[in-house]
Parts: structure tokens; sequence; C-alpha cells
């Protein structure tokens, strides 16, 4: 018996161990200057999975117009807030998630600015799925295809 429950816990140790994450989590303060704070691990990141330089200027670029947008229009002049940056990579895709917990997608009353931060996204990136959280707050799901340098879009 001892060693079938040895047996059984060396399994289910092996099943944990053998798909291991990679996700990157990263909740800054919602200030202007932490946008390029999560450019530069963004993109010390996708470097590190040896992405395209092309897929990573894509990603960056997307990346820094959500975070702006969460710092621009998510919370009020004066209330405290945060940016919330998931990285997920696939084996074909990188997803990367901006979250926020602020008014919400179309609150804002901040109409400064031409406001193209979001079509630059959709044209950027291969999918864009935008949704209002329950309790308040935004989310953006960017996700990109894993190209091999000089491939097409």
């Amino acid at each position: 018996m001892g060693n079938a429950q040895h047996q059984l816990c060396s399994v289910d140790v092996m099943d944990r161990f053998e798909a291991p994450r990679t996700d990157v989590t990263l909740t800054l303060p919602a200030l202007p200057e932490n946008v390029a704070v999560v450019r530069h691990v963004l993109g010390a990141f996708a470097e590190s999975m040896q992405l395209s330089d092309e897929l990573i200027e894509d990603l960056r670029l997307a990346v820094t117009e959500a975070c702006t947008n969460v710092v621009r229009h998510a919370y009020a002049a004066g209330v405290p807030g945060a940016v919330e940056v998931t990285i997920e990579p696939g084996d074909e895709l990188v997803q990367v998630i901006v979250a926020d917990t602020g008014r919400g997608i179309g609150t804002s009353s901040d109409t400064s600015g031409p406001g193209l931060g979001l079509p630059l996204i959709a044209a950027i990136a291969d999918t864009v799925d935008l949704q209002s959280a329950p309790g308040g707050g935004s989310r953006v799901a960017m996700t990109f295809a894993r190209r091999a340098p000089g491939e097409a879009a």
C-alpha cells in the first residue's frame, strides 16, 4: 500500500509540472509614468520568448494604447486606481489583457484627444475583445499570431 500511495503522489506531481504556465501579470498604479514601465516589461518578456521584432513592436504599441486609455479614462481625477496587464503566450498566439477597476467603458467625461486608441489596437491585433466588468472597470483582451520573422500577417 505504501508503494501505491507513493506512485499516485509521483503521478500527481508529474501532472502538475507537465505544462508549466508562463503567464505574467503586472499590476501598477494607473499613472502616466507607469505606461513606459509596462511597455518595457512587455518588450523584455516578448524578446525572451524570441518573438519577431515586428510582433514585439505591435505588442508594445497596442498595450501602450490600452494602458494610456486606462490612465486617461478609467479613474476620476485624484482617485487612485490600478492597471493590470496579463501576458499569456501560447504556441500559436500571444494574448495580452489590459484591465482596470475604474468607471467602465464609455463613462469617462474626458473628451480631449482624438480617441484613436481602440481603432489603432483593432488595426494591430488579430482579435480584440472589449468588455465591461460587472462591478465596474473594463478589460481589453488582444490576441496576436506568432509569426516567423518576415512572415506576412
